[in-house]
């Protein structure tokens, strides 16, 4: 189902979507004008199990256009919403917000020190001891490099990872992360060179990371996000071409992120389905939400036992 029938902008991209209590999600992007444009603003609507509210402004630049929210539940109950604001990739600040209700209220918008921006687009994941790993990266005219920022007071600050471009160039942003089966953080992130999907491991709890290598999954630079299940098992959603942002796709690893196996096309018509978010429900259902042809925000449920052995 869309999240809105009638789209409040002309342009929308970049959803992020949460969780807040079991069956009742909530779902932010960014809508205006267009990508980029000083009227994009950061938009939310919550959903009660059956329908989808009205969606409201929850993040707000004057004069500058918004990029990236995301959502993230700590485990003290903390709600954060962090976001950027500024003229390009390049330029953005970053900032955030709490929520003590749901996402139904929100605190005032604080500015993050300068080239810290919170996780940069996916959502981050946390350690069984509460430690926090969120994905970044830093654009320059030149050159994209990824990091992770790690937190062990519930989201207030954070310490930065080495790098971990591939050896070929400094071309990769946007980290999606999950902990494998031995404790290893696995890191997979767009690449605008290859165009492949890439991999990166920490073994010293998001610390330090190797260098990144490209897997065989091809990416045409576009946005993913993954998942590790309590079953055990890793989902992917991700562009899988190297050219176009269709289809949409869900790829399944049982061996943390080593080898992918496709199991289904959720979108296959020409167009752009792109920047995808996702979660595991208490229910065990995958809840995905995603950029539709730049007019709406897609949200699909999957439930993953119909694609394992």
């Amino acid at each position: 189902m869309f999240i809105f029938d009638k789209p409040p902008t002309p342009s929308c991209h970049a959803s992020t979507l949460l969780e807040v209590e079991p069956g009742k999600l909530l779902a932010a992007w960014f809508g205006g004008r267009d990508e980029g444009a000083k009227d994009v603003q950061i938009w939310s609507s919550r959903f009660d199990g059956a329908a989808w509210s009205t969606p409201e402004v929850i993040g707000t630049e004057p004069g500058f256009p918004c990029w990236n929210p995301v959502l993230f539940q700590t485990a003290k109950g903390t709600l954060w919403l962090w976001y950027k604001a500024g003229p390009s990739p390049m330029t953005w600040t970053g900032y955030s917000r709490k929520s003590p209700d749901g996402g139904k209220t929100w605190s005032k918008p604080e500015m993050l020190p300068a080239g810290c921006y919170g996780p940069v687009r996916a959502k981050p994941i946390r350690l069984a001891d509460g430690t926090i790993l969120a994905g970044t990266s830093v654009e320059s005219h030149r050159c994209w490099t990824p990091y992770v920022d790690r937190s062990t007071d519930d989201g207030e600050t954070w310490l930065r990872s080495n790098a971990f471009s591939t050896k070929d160039g400094h071309n990769q942003i946007q980290p999606t992360l999950f902990e494998g089966k031995d404790g290893t953080i696995v890191v997979l992130m767009r690449s605008k060179s290859p165009r492949k999907i890439c991999r990166s491991e920490s073994r010293d709890g998001g610390k330090t990371f190797t260098p990144a290598e490209p897997t065989e999954l091809a990416n045409p630079s576009a946005g993913i996000d993954c998942v590790k299940t309590r079953a055990d098992d890793v989902f992917l959603i991700y562009n899988p071409t190297p050219m176009l942002r269709t289809p949409i796709s869900l790829a399944r690893s049982t061996d943390d992120g080593k080898t992918w196996a496709k199991v289904v096309d959720l979108e296959t018509e020409l167009g752009e389905f792109s920047y995808p978010a996702m979660i595991e429900s208490a229910k065990g259902t995958l809840e995905i939400a995603y950029t539709w042809h730049r007019k709406h925000i897609k949200h699909v449920s999957v439930d993953p036992t119909k694609y394992r052995g």
